[in-house]
């Protein structure tokens, strides 16, 4: 059985001990015996609960700790002692002291509470869209209602699927997905210009999947993450799970802030950015071609890998430049899936990139799902893509969204919401509320009556979007929407 993993300390790493040492002796009297253990002790308890040791990970040695926290090598040894005989670490002989399995505190990624009276963050707006009754209208959530979708179609791929080989019925699914969706999609990733081949993509359970695999081959605890500052609530919540710091870059009109970009590039080191090029979300925005070469000369120079998320590229009605392109999958990653153009039920996902990584990510997925995504569902999407009917419906959804798009910016601006730019394509308006009110208390107060919306703080890093608030507006239909949106508003100003 394998050993326990060791960890290779580097100077910055140790010098995060020396911050927290600082700013824990801050807070103790200097003169009183045995602050500086105390010190140790709660430097090396905070990495623990923050999982930047996870279980079974080698803590620093006596004397580097030492050095990097500026105590005596004793003071080391006595703190080490007492976590021992609490049982948090435990010591090897002749090989160091290690973080015990069995008292890693559980990872918390928000703070529970009450369904309405927890904190509105990521998590909120994702359990109130998920568990809403699907008759209830959701403004708030990232999918398209049922009556939007290629139903027929559907329907059609299912009943064929009865008919097939009873292995797609009854077995696992192969490691790097059903070959048929493999061929199509490669098929549609070269009309995109991107030089895909077939050692090149693999499936996945879903989008979020995708970008999963992708932050555990390439992260580790502690390691700074760009992200777009507003940016899609769920790359929150799944950056938190991998207990990254996240760091945001203000976006425009035509992309993220370029000079802010290069600059935080430089202070920040980043391993990864996480985007949307196709109708950002959650504004909705384009990438220009300018910006795109900007990004990735950037990142070149300072060896920053790409994640660039393509779910909403086929509502577009033109194509947009794609960093995947211009980039040739070298640093950048592809990642899509289909949950909202055909469906969020029957889910998989894609992940285009270097070949060599496709090899480690396939394992991953093996590790974490045990083979590729469900074969019932790759089947049915290929069946829907490749029966011709897939372009048509996208064609009639591509115009059904952009009058709603038009009526619904013309009824928000009626009652003093104004979209901050009327996108291309795709179902969201990211718009500023009237008077300045506070979307996460009308978000609120809209719950109170079972309607779901989407404050703008639960995209934004640096949280300075309490006036915004995304509306998809394909959920916005039924006069009661606008009745309750009308009272929320009326009840969060008092």
């Amino acid at each position: 059985m394998a050993g326990p993993v060791t960890i290779q300390y580097n100077r910055a790493e140790l010098c995060g001990y020396g911050r927290s040492y600082t700013l824990a002796s801050e807070a103790q009297t200097r003169g009183r015996s045995g602050t500086r253990t105390i010190d140790v002790m709660s430097a090396i308890r905070a990495k623990v609960a923050g999982r930047a040791l996870g279980a079974g990970d080698r803590l620093p040695s006596i004397r580097s700790l030492a050095a990097a926290m500026d105590v005596s090598p004793s003071t080391v040894v006595e703190a080490y002692d007492r976590l021992a005989a609490e049982g948090l670490i435990r010591a090897r002989r002749g090989s160091g002291f290690y973080v015990t399995p069995t008292m890693m505190p559980p990872l918390a990624l928000a703070e529970a509470g009450p369904r309405r009276d927890r904190e509105v963050d990521p998590f909120w707006v994702s359990r109130q869209s998920l568990d809403a009754d699907a008759a209830v209208s959701k403004p708030g959530c990232g999918w398209l209602p049922p009556g939007w979708m290629p139903e027929a179609g559907l329907r059609r791929a299912v009943r064929a699927l009865a008919r097939t080989e009873t292995h797609l019925l009854t077995d696992y699914g192969s490691t790097r997905g059903g070959p048929v969706l493999r061929r199509l999609l490669l098929a549609r990733l070269a009309e995109d210009a991107v030089p895909a081949s077939v050692d090149q993509l693999m499936l996945t359970g879903s989008g979020t999947q995708s970008a999963d695999l992708v932050c555990r081959f390439l992260l580790r605890p502690g390691d700074s993450v760009l992200v777009d500052d507003p940016c899609y609530f769920n790359f929150r919540a799944l950056l938190r799970a991998h207990q990254a710091r996240i760091v945001g870059v203000p976006y425009t009109l035509t992309g993220p802030d370029v000079a802010r970009f290069e600059e935080i590039l430089g202070t920040e080191r980043p391993r990864l950015y996480i985007t949307n090029s196709a109708l950002h979300n959650p504004t909705g925005a384009t990438l220009s071609l300018q910006t795109a070469h900007r990004l990735l000369t950037a990142a070149a120079a300072h060896d920053l890998t790409i994640i660039e998320d393509d779910i909403f590229g086929d509502l577009e009605p033109e194509r947009s430049p794609r960093l995947a392109a211009l980039d040739g999958l070298d640093r950048v990653i592809r990642i899509g899936s289909f949950s909202k153009t055909l469906s969020a039920s029957v889910r998989c996902g894609y992940i285009a990139a270097r070949a060599d990584w496709i090899e480690h990510l396939v394992d991953l997925q093996v590790a974490t799902s045990f083979g590729g995504p469900s074969p019932v569902a790759t089947e049915i999407i290929a069946n829907v893509l490749a029966g011709g009917g897939y372009r048509k419906h996208m064609d009639e959804l591509r115009q059904k969204l952009a009058s709603a798009r038009r009526n619904v910016a013309r009824k928000l601006g009626a009652i003093g919401i104004e979209p901050w730019l009327m996108p291309r394509g795709g179902f969201f308006l990211w718009c500023r509320l009237a008077g300045g009110q506070d979307a996460a208390q009308v978000a609120r107060a809209a719950l109170e009556d079972n309607l779901v919306l989407a404050p703008g703080n639960v995209f934004s890093v640096s949280q300075t979007a309490s006036h915004f608030m995304r509306f998809n507006v394909a959920q916005m239909n039924d006069p009661l929407v606008w009745d309750v949106l009308r009272r929320a508003l009326k009840a969060a100003a008092k």
